[in-house]
Order: structure tokens, then sequence, then C-alpha cells
């Protein structure tokens, strides 16, 4: 999300969304490298491999960012920041090797150079600095950490048992991209909001608002997969179509799909081909499957814009609010 841009609208008009943050992001990325600096040879290499895993920031951002809009930036918000990422990048690693990616953010994965065993081990590595890095606050954000990446793993786990269950439901899916991805987002606006002095009322509606925004960004993601270019996206897609796992569009489709024609779809799912997404183009543009998922991402981002009405007028408030819009529609 580099090449986001806020909303040309109020005070973050033609500014990076980065902008009030810059210096504090700066830090985390300090703390960050800091913590990984150690490792020598081999290991050394494969850290160095996952930085170009990292163009997004979002989830420190969202962190410093929540902070900010809330009060102040501390110490503590740049260790946190450096633990979110580390955390995500830990996901990152070991999603490849459940999806059998072979690029991310136009490199290639570690799976696909070095191999699963180096993968999961280097994952494993990462939460654990993660971990050891959030002691150094204290043992309250290492509650709020521990807790939430329990769900991340459970969400991730939760999707891996419905692999090939083409029955998925709405519900289903929802609380398997609650658990895997916006469980993380929400972690860090509460820490962002929490560690900045807010009000119990201000931390739990940031925390709503990131949890809202998560899922808003999933349903875009998985959106992405179906008719995004690997050019542009720069990671692998169709891997969850590979893999068999039931994103929102294709739930859609199956529910709308006529008797004959949604056998002609579980068919196409469950083939080993690897065209899928072409000969799935046609039946989701008549179920009009890809609008609906659009417009739910767009219900959810409504949903965390709401939660903002508890903070001050601020550039950061005005980031946090674009941001709504931004990982609805975009490219990557």
């Amino acid at each position: 999300m580099t090449a986001l841009q806020p909303a040309t609208s109020g005070t973050t008009r033609g500014a990076s969304f980065t902008a009030p943050i810059a210096a504090d992001l700066a830090e985390v990325e300090r703390v960050f490298a800091r913590k990984l600096a150690h490792h020598r040879g081999h290991v050394s290499r494969l850290v160095a491999h996952v930085e170009h895993y990292r163009g997004k920031r979002l989830r420190p951002t969202l962190l410093l960012l929540a902070a900010r809009a809330c009060g102040s930036v501390t110490l503590a918000h740049h260790v946190l920041g450096a633990v979110v990422e580390m955390i995500h990048s830990a996901t990152l690693v070991h999603d490849d090797v459940l999806d059998d990616a072979t690029m991310r953010r136009h490199v290639r994965t570690v799976n696909a150079a070095w191999g699963n065993q180096a993968s999961i081990l280097l994952g494993d590595m990462l939460f654990s600095h993660a971990f050891h890095l959030a002691s150094e606050v204290d043992a309250k954000a290492c509650e709020i950490i521990g807790r939430s990446t329990n769900r991340v793993c459970e969400g991730e786990l939760h999707q891996v048992s419905h692999r090939g269950d083409l029955g998925l439901s709405e519900d289903d899916y929802f609380d398997i991209i609650d658990g895997k991805t916006a469980e993380l987002t929400s972690c860090c606006c509460r820490l962002g909001a929490m560690y900045s002095g807010a009000s119990a009322e201000t931390i739990e509606s940031l925390a709503r608002y990131g949890r809202a925004l998560g899922v808003a960004f999933q349903i875009a993601d998985d959106l992405l997969d179906l008719v995004g270019e690997e050019r542009t996206t720069g990671k692998s897609l169709g891997t969850d179509l590979d893999q068999r796992k039931l994103t929102l569009p294709l739930i859609r489709l199956l529910d709308r799909a006529g008797g004959d024609v949604r056998t002609h779809i579980r068919q196409i799912l469950n083939s080993p081909e690897n065209h899928k997404r072409e000969a799935l183009a046609p039946y989701l543009a008549e179920t009009e499957a890809l609008s609906y998922a659009r417009r739910r991402a767009e219900e959810f981002a409504e949903q965390a814009r709401s939660e903002l009405a508890c903070l001050p007028p601020s550039p950061c408030r005005d980031i946090l609010e674009s941001l709504t819009v931004q990982v609805v529609h975009r490219s990557c």
C-alpha cells in the first residue's frame, strides 16, 4: 500500500497517508532492524529476503495513526509497531507455504527460493522475536498481542479445515477473515489508542474501526485474487482457487447459480486445471458476485468510518477515514 494516497480533501490533500507519522514509522523500522540485526550467514539472508515482503506497512501505520489521532506517539508505540510488523511478516511467510505461492511483491517467496522447512522455521523465528520484543513494553502488551495472535492462528486453521468445502457459508467466511486478517488490524488500533492514554470508550471504538477495516481489506484482497493482475499486485494470484478456498465472491456465485450451472461451477472448482479464473469469469459477471462482494467491503468500510466519530478533528483522523476508501478501491 505504499502507493496509496488518501482522498484528496481536507488537510490530507495531495499528501502521503504516512506523512504525519513518517518519523515515527522510520523509528519502527529501526527497532525492527535492530531486533533482527544479530543474525549471520544463511539466516541473515533469509531475514533480509523478508524485507521484500514488507511493502505495505499497513499495521504499524494504523497503530501510529491511531496513537497520533488519540494523543501522542510514545516509545512504546515504536516497539509495538515493530512487533505487529514482525507478526504480520511471519504470517505471510507461513501463508505462502500453505498456498504454495511462488511470488510476493514481485520477488520469489521464501518457500519458492529455500523450501518449506526453511519458511516454517523462519516464520516461527519471527513470531519468537515479536513476543520477545513485546516484553520490552509490559505484560499487558504481551497479553493483548498474544490473544490476537492466537485468534489469527485460529482463523488460519479454520480456513485450512474448510479447504475444499464448497458448502462454506458466508458466516463461516466472515469468521475466518475476522480471525486471520481483521484481528491483527484491530489489535494495532487498540494498542495505538491504549498507549496514547485514550479513554476506554475511544480504545474500543478504534479497535472496532480496525476490525471492520480489516474485513473490508480482506474482501478486497479476495476480489484481487480473482480479477487482479499479477504484474500489478506483485504476488501469485488464483491461489485461493488452486487451494480450493472459498471466498465471498465464490460463495455468492454458488448461491446465485442455478442447478446445472452450479454443478458446472463445482466441476471447475474441483478441477486440477489451472485456468479456473478464466473459466469462472463469465459466471461471476452474470451473477454479479463480484459487485456483491465489493458492496459488502464498502459496507464494512463504512462501519469503520463511523467509529472515528469518537476522535477530534485532525490530519490523522482524516487519513484513517481516507483509508476506509483506499483499502476497498485498490489494485494491489
